[in-house]
């Protein structure tokens, strides 16, 4: 198979994306440096074919390629971080001033990321129930509802979905996975098992709601990302092939697998984009020369990226792919990064033997409302946590990664393990290494990273959390100026003013056994200082995990979160009042009810009223003084 380099922002190249999750082993990485990474394309859909079969045939295994299909309501990919919401101005489409109101916790301004919870202060809307819920704040009612109703035998509805909002169209993300110990049925065009899906319902808000498009794919949702009214999602796919139970020899299966690799069509690979319904209905898949791989290697799935403008409706989504297996996004309104490790063969190993950490990035140009650009792609040792772990300054990518060589030797897993700053610089088609950091965390692991312009903050835990403070001002000579180690650590770190930062994590012990929710307020004006701090015994907060959960309102110094606690049950949202050196509890916001139904996932702030939001319904509470104002049940749909 031949293959071509794709050049920098060529028009030719500009269609391919992604590169999967970080995560691997390896070794040493001050010794060991990255290898040079690039896409590249195929000469022709027979290149592509081949190309694919020979990655699969080197992977598959006695069972098969890759996992398990996921649960549904396990979401696959990285769970998008982000950061605590700020006043927004009013929004652009017309229908009179809105009142100034919290938005999505994203983590970067220029890139939208979808949530449970949408507002453009003049209307908030909500999945919950099994229905679109559309509430008009300024009279605290459920103002509309709309149905969605499960489709295809697989658990459609609001379960596990997510919103974007533009206007006055709302596209509404859901991922369809089989469920286990329920029968679905197959693709009726394909034997075999049922297969995680991919549905999008575009809903138009003029009045009563009502759906103007649909989308549904043979592929898992990964991630989306919004600008104006662009729309960039990610999804995820593996190749359709049905491999016959192993029985008991393991060698032979592998064999038997390998011929029914050999023998799969081109559209095994390449996921179907359906673009409507009934007899109207249009598929779309990548064209072969919008396909790419990276130099060094073709991973057994693909991960492709889909463009759609909501003011136009879901038409052609100019499908662009790469053969690659999972990925973390990161975006923040001219670029998009997608990266991901390389695959591991499925031969088996005689004996522990590390396997190699790394970490390869590429990088697209998004600044147009078309398809993306491809603009360089680097790779540095280790794995990334998440999102957060990347971040674009003035050209230069920073990205945080943990190595750990002593991974798949049999020695205990972190007892190696270190983590590193790197910076990156496009220098043509390559983002070269320009400057690195290393040593951070020794025998730990990364629970949180945030960038602030020039500066970086890194958490890493153990037993106790030492918070690394690295300057970058210059890119090239990154450098730890500052340590703080205190018990326990922050799995979420949000920017206040006047040089501070708010930790939401876990307390812990000297030995590192966690106690109870800790809110930690730092001071890293200087050497970094915890002022302040909050800890709730036993309780944890969705926080911790997922910060779209994550609320604060400048205003007023409230910072809000949910909050279980094991005697209780369902989640409330735990209120804390922020000022300069000070941090304390406010007060909490709790739904009526007896089941998980009432958990509080999610607030907002619209004008002086704090909303927060359950599957059953949504509570209006004054933002000053935590006073009910009033409590909206969720109709089931």
């Amino acid at each position: 198979m031949r293959a071509r380099s794709f050049a920098p922002i060529a028009p030719a190249a500009a269609m391919m994306l992604l590169a999967g999750c970080a995560s691997s082993s390896g070794h040493d990485d001050r010794r060991a440096e990255a290898p040079p990474m690039r896409l590249v394309a195929y000469d022709s859909c027979d290149d592509l074919l081949g190309g694919l079969r020979r990655a699969a045939a080197d992977q598959v295994g006695p069972y098969g390629l890759g996992g398990p299909v996921p649960l549904a309501g396990l979401p696959e990919g990285d769970t998008a971080l982000n950061k605590g919401a700020v006043p927004a101005p009013a929004p652009a489409d017309g229908g009179g001033k809105a009142p100034q109101h919290s938005t999505t916790n994203s983590h970067e301004p220029g890139a939208d990321e979808p949530d449970l919870v949408k507002t453009d202060g003049r209307r908030i809307v909500t999945l919950a129930r099994g229905r679109l819920q559309v509430i008009d704040p300024a009279t605290r009612k459920v103002a509309h509802t709309l149905s969605l109703a499960e489709r295809d035998g697989y658990p459609g509805g609001s379960f596990n979905s997510q919103l974007l909002l533009s206007g006055e169209r709302v596209l509404i993300l859901t991922p369809q996975a089989p469920m286990l110990g329920r029968d679905l049925p197959a693709d009726p065009r394909r034997p075999g098992p049922a297969r995680p899906q991919t549905r999008l319902t575009l809903v138009d808000l003029a009045g009563a709601p009502k759906v103007v498009g649909t989308m549904t794919s043979d592929s898992m949702y990964l991630d989306a990302r919004q600008s104006g009214s662009v729309v960039r999602v990610v999804v995820r796919s593996t190749p359709k092939i049905d491999f016959p139970p192993p029985g008991r020899d393991p060698e032979k299966a592998v064999e038997r697998n390998r011929l029914e690799v050999r023998k799969a069509p081109l559209d095994a690979w390449l996921p179907t984009f359906t673009v409507g319904e009934g007899k109207a209905a249009k598929n779309y898949r990548a064209p072969c020369d919008q396909v790419s791989r990276p130099a060094a290697y073709t991973g057994a799935g693909m991960v492709s990226v889909l463009t759609f403008d909501l003011a136009r409706g879901l038409a052609d989504p100019s499908p662009v792919a790469v053969a690659t297996d999972g990925a973390t996004v990161y975006g923040n309104g001219s670029s998009l990064y997608i990266a991901g490790n390389p695959p591991v063969p499925a031969r088996p190993v005689k004996g522990p033997a590390p396997v190699e950490q790394r970490t390869d990035v590429h990088r697209f140009d998004v600044r147009n409302g078309g398809r993306p650009q491809y603009a360089a792609s680097g790779s540095v040792p280790g794995t990334l946590l998440s999102q957060y772990s990347l971040s674009e300054l003035q050209g230069n990518l920073r990205v945080v990664t943990t190595t750990d060589p002593g991974q798949g030797t049999g020695r205990p897993s972190g007892s190696t393990s270190q983590s590193s700053m790197y910076v990156l610089a496009q220098n043509g088609s390559r983002l070269d290494q320009i400057g690195r950091a290393d040593g951070l965390g020794k025998g730990e692991r990364v629970y949180a990273v945030r960038f602030l312009g020039t500066l970086a903050y890194v958490v890493t835990f153990k037993q106790v959390d030492p918070l690394y403070v690295l300057d970058l001002k210059d890119p090239r000579r990154p450098r730890v100026t500052g340590e703080l180690k205190i018990t326990g650590y922050s799995a979420y770190l949000h920017p206040m003013a006047d040089g501070r930062l708010l930790g939401i994590g876990q307390d812990a012990d000297a030995s590192g056994r966690t106690k109870g929710l800790q809110a930690s307020l730092f001071d890293v004006s200087g050497t970094p200082r915890r002022v302040a701090s909050y800890k709730l015994p036993g309780a944890s907060s969705q926080t911790e995990f997922d910060p779209h959960a994550f609320l604060y309102w400048p205003g007023t110094g409230l910072a809000v979160v949910p909050v279980s606690r094991p005697e209780r049950g369902a989640s409330e949202a735990l209120a804390l009042k922020v000022t300069g050196t000070g941090l304390r509890e406010a007060g909490s916001v709790k739904h009526p009810g007896t089941d998980y139904g009432n958990s509080i996932r999610r607030s907002v702030v619209i004008g002086d009223t704090l909303w927060t939001f359950s599957e059953d319904g949504a509570r209006a509470t004054d933002v000053a003084t935590l006073a009910d104002r009033g409590w909206l049940p969720f109709t089931a749909g």
